[in-house]
Parts: C-alpha cells; sequence; structure tokens
C-alpha cells in the first residue's frame, strides 16, 4: 500500500476523508438525501437509468441531448443502492481527487515538502468538500481532468531527445515497473499523450464544459514541439486521435437521434435563456426574470406558449433556432454581453458558496440574495451584510481562504522555478475553465476543477514560504550567537 500511497500522504487523505465523511452523516441525518440530490441530480438520474436499465439515453420518452452520458450512467450505477450511498462513494471520489493532486505536484516536479502541502491544501478546499456529497457532476469530472492533466504534466517534463531512463522520467504514478528504462522516448511520450487524451474525453462526457480543451491543448503542444524533430505535428496529432473521435460519435448519436448535431445543447440553451435574455432585459431595462419568462423558461410548456409556431418543430428546429437568435441578440448588444461573460467569469473565480454551504446544512432561512451578475458585486455583498450576517460571517472566512490560495499559487507560480509549459498547462487550464463557465448562470461549484490545480500552485508557494521562514530562523540563531 505504502507504494501508492507514502506515509507523509497518510496524514491529508484521512483528514479529508473525516471532513467528507462527516459532512455527508451530518447532511444525511439533518436532512437526508433531499439536500444531497437537489438542484440538477434529477436531470442526470433519468436518463442514466434509462441507459443503464433499457439501454436508451432518453429524458421523459425522447433523446436526451443535454446531458452527455459520463455522469448520469455513474449515478445510475452508484446510486443502486441509494442516494446516500452514491453521495458516499463520491465524497470517496473526492479523497482520491486530494491523493491525484498529490500525484500531480509531484509531476510537474515539485519537491517533496511542496507535494506534501499541496495534498493538504487540496484536504481542506471548501468547494471540493462541499460539492463531495451533492449529487453533481463536478467530483467524478475533476477526478478525470486531474488524471488528464498528470499525465500531460508528465509528458511536458520529460526531455524530449533522449532515451527514458527510470531513474528520471517524472511520471505522475510512482509505482511503475522500472523496467521501462531504456524504452525509447517517443513510445513513453506516445502513452502519456494517449493517456491523457482519453482521460480528458472520459471528462468531456461528464461535463461538456471542457469540449474545446482538447483543441487548445493540441495548439498549445505545436507550439511547445515546434523545434523538436518527430513531434512538431504528432503530439497534437495524437492528442486529438485520443479524444476526437469518441465526441465525434457522440455527436453522430445526437445527429442520428433528433437532427442535433452538436454534443450537447445544454450550451445553445445556456445562451438562449440565460445570456440572451439577460442581454435584451438590460437593452430594455426590463428585469431579466420576466425577459426570461418572455423567452419561454423554465419548461417546455412555457416555451410553447411563447413559441405556439414552434409547436410541430424538431427538437433540432427549436435548437437551431435558439441559437440564432442568441447569436443575433449577442451580437446586437456585444458590450452588454461582454460585461455579463466578464462579471460571470468573477463570480466563477472568487464567489465564497457561503449560501451553498449553509443551504447543504439547512441552516439558512433568509431570502436569497440578488445574484452579483444583475446586482453587481458591491450591491449583492451589502444586501448580505445588512440582511444577513450568519451568511456574511460564512462568506468573509471563506472568501480569506480562497484570497490566500490565491495568494500562495501565485507566489508558487513565481518562486517555484516550474517549468515554462508546465505553468502554461496549470494556468492555462485553469483560465480556460474561469472564462467558459462565466455569463449570467455563472456559480461558484463551476470553479471546482480549477481548485485543485490552484492548489498545486499554492502548494508549491506555501512550501516556498516554509523554506523562507527556516532560513530565516537558521540566520537569527546564526547571528544571536
Amino acid at each position: 500500500m505504502s507504494r501508492f500511497v507514502p506515509n507523509r500522504l497518510a496524514a491529508p487523505l484521512a483528514v479529508a476523508a473525516g471532513l467528507r465523511g462527516t459532512l455527508w452523516a451530518f447532511v444525511l441525518l439533518r436532512t437526508g438525501t433531499r439536500a444531497m440530490a437537489g438542484g440538477d441530480t434529477l436531470s442526470y438520474l433519468e436518463p442514466g437509468r434509462n441507459l443503464l436499465l433499457h439501454g436508451v439515453f432518453q429524458t421523459a420518452g425522447l433523446p436526451e441531448i443535454g446531458r452527455a452520458p459520463g455522469y448520469p450512467l455513474f449515478l445510475a450505477v452508484a446510486s443502486g443502492a441509494g442516494l446516500a450511498l452514491a453521495a458516499l462513494l463520491q465524497a470517496a471520489l473526492s479523497v482520491l481527487s486530494v491523493w491525484l493532486v498529490a500525484r500531480l505536484a509531484r509531476a510537474v516536479g515539485l519537491s517533496e515538502p511542496a507535494v506534501l502541502c499541496a495534498a493538504w491544501l487540496a484536504a481542506l478546499e471548501p468547494v471540493s468538500i462541499l460539492y463531495s456529497v451533492r449529487l453533481l457532476s463536478e467530483t467524478l469530472f475533476t477526478a478525470l481532468l486531474l488524471v488528464s492533466v498528470g499525465r500531460m504534466a508528465a509528458f511536458l517534463r520529460t526531455p524530449l531527445s533522449r532515451p527514458v531512463n527510470s531513474s528520471t522520467v517524472p511520471h505522475p504514478l510512482r509505482g511503475l515497473p522500472r523496467e521501462m528504462g531504456g524504452m525509447p522516448m517517443h513510445y513513453w511520450k506516445a502513452g502519456s499523450i494517449s493517456w491523457s487524451g482519453l482521460a480528458l474525453a472520459a471528462a468531456i462526457f461528464v461535463r461538456p464544459a471542457a469540449y474545446w480543451l482538447p483543441m487548445a491543448w493540441a495548439l498549445g503542444l505545436a507550439v511547445v514541439c515546434w523545434h523538436q524533430r518527430g513531434l512538431r505535428w504528432k503530439a497534437s496529432a495524437l492528442l486529438l486521435a485520443a479524444t476526437l473521435p469518441l465526441l465525434a460519435a457522440w455527436q453522430l448519436r445526437n445527429w442520428m437521434e433528433t437532427g442535433f448535431s452538436g454534443f450537447s445543447s445544454i450550451a445553445v440553451r445556456n445562451a438562449y435563456f440565460y445570456s440572451a435574455a439577460e442581454t435584451e432585459a438590460r437593452a430594455n431595462g426590463f428585469p431579466f426574470a420576466v425577459e426570461q419568462q418572455a423567452f419561454g423558461y423554465p419548461d417546455e410548456a412555457a416555451y410553447m406558449r411563447s413559441h405556439p409556431e414552434q409547436t410541430d418543430w424538431s427538437q433540432a428546429a427549436r435548437l437551431s433556432f435558439q441559437r440564432a437568435e442568441a447569436g443575433r441578440i449577442l451580437e446586437a448588444h456585444w458590450p452588454e454581453a461582454l460585461r455579463a461573460q466578464v462579471v460571470g467569469s468573477a463570480v466563477v473565480a472568487f464567489s465564497p458558496c457561503a449560501a451553498e454551504l449553509l443551504e447543504l446544512l439547512d441552516a439558512d432561512s433568509a431570502p436569497a440574495p440578488p445574484r452579483v451578475v444583475h446586482a453587481g458585486p458591491l450591491d449583492a455583498a451589502l444586501h448580505i451584510l445588512r440582511t444577513d450576517p450568519l451568511r456574511a460571517t460564512v462568506m468573509v472566512i471563506l472568501e480569506l481562504w480562497l484570497l490566500a490560495l490565491y495568494l500562495l499559487a501565485v507566489k508558487g507560480t513565481v518562486r517555484a522555478g516550474l517549468p515554462r509549459f508546465v505553468r502554461m498547462l496549470l494556468i492555462g487550464t485553469s483560465l480556460y475553465f474561469i472564462t467558459v463557465s462565466g455569463g449570467v448562470q455563472a456559480v461558484g461549484r463551476y470553479r471546482m476543477p480549477v481548485m485543485p490545480l490552484v492548489c498545486v500552485l499554492a502548494g508549491a508557494g506555501l512550501a516556498c514560504k516554509q523554506k523562507q521562514a527556516r532560513m530565516q530562523s537558521i540566520e537569527w540563531s546564526v547571528s544571536s550567537r
């Protein structure tokens, strides 16, 4: 066991398991599975069970094209013995992510003290703890993303020209056979890229927000390997070959079933019912909720009342209309659309998730505050401070923790001496998720796949700070003599 979990990682893993297990037990005793299965859980559970039991990915008798099948299938299998055990299994997956953070920290070349710091920060990270027992897709998605990023980091840190030596390979999984020494470099590197691509494809099937990440990584690989003979185009091609066929197969399924050729319709619906509705509301001076209802939100009956001419239209035809209409509105009022996207990205990056924590603990009795994207950050914060002292206190504590993590991550980026391309991988991937998750629908939980990468950089920063403190202590001792 120590081969995979060194003794130094036992403490953060035990603390991670204790925190998540305690939260699971408290929520179960206080609210049952109501808080665990709130929000979008049912929209994952129904198509997943239909796929598991009947072999068809459907919701209400229609082909499901809004959700990808990854998390619905996981939830259908995990909930076979009940939703409570499914949440416990997901909490265990969150603990596994702490171990994967340590593996990633070692893969990017951090020292052992920095690896341990990264593991501790991941074990204590509030968003990871909070959503470990909420039956939503972020926990599974984050674990798969960490596997993919770890393999890609190992590729970027491996020398590009000489044979692999088992003593120098910075592989994210210690314990691989040491007989790989002497194997031609391009074989080992091809394996790293292939496994990274397959794990990334699996993550996209859990949460389609990562759909464009393979193309972004492939472009980055083309830049990294431009001067490397034999890898100039092969690295990018291999990554795309491991991801795109799987994504294309699902898009082919959607097209054959409904005529919709995209990977997931959720992006179209968000653009129409959220981004376009918010932009139109601001342009016309109407409340957002009123404009959303005029667009036909929240269900099919409301949509048919707003668009009776589409009664006989197919799913694909309606989605085509929504995509075109959203594009027209956003283009006509692009300054407002850009503002909403930027503010939404800030919400993803800095929201402390205090309201979500209190809701999970069944301790939130105050009405919901105005959304930051609508009211603005200052007005929303002042409203909470005036009307809900408990939420304000929790919000301040969590926000201070988040800002401290970011400051440590900046220090680690600057002072830890990480390879340039590894820094680009971690920072670029984090910025990708913060950017694509912005907009009117932005919430703090969309930050969850970013936080393990922040913990890796923050672990490096914390280790640098500890080393600096030790050096100052030694200098003080010497000078005092």
